[in-house]
């Protein structure tokens, strides 16, 4: 993720944060989409996608169905080799190691 000043998703706006687990659970909407999902105003809805944008959370694709409108997506973490980043594997507990 490309971040601007340092700032994370911790120091956003609680209506960003709402906006970010909107797409998390929905996956992606546009911008009417997420208003009616998170019933906040179209305009802190403008405002939460563009900090989110800010700080490389979400990106912003062309919605085929209608092109006057924006998808919005979390955009996915990559690693350092260029693919998508995987969860490590999962250990034992320390307690029924063998």
């Amino acid at each position: 993720m490309e971040e601007t000043d340092g700032e994370e998703i911790e120091d956003l706006p609680p209506s960003a944060k709402l906006v970010f687990k909107v797409l998390e659970y929905d996956g992606p909407l546009t911008q009417k989409q997420i208003v009616q999902e998170s019933m906040l105003s179209a305009r802190t809805v403008r405002y939460a996608l563009e900090r989110l944008e800010d700080i490389g959370i979400v990106d912003e694709d062309i919605y085929f169905a209608d092109a006057r409108q924006s998808l919005y997506r979390i955009e996915e973490p990559v690693a350092a080799d260029g693919n998508g980043v995987e969860d490590a594997p999962a250990e034992k507990d320390a307690c029924c190691a063998e």
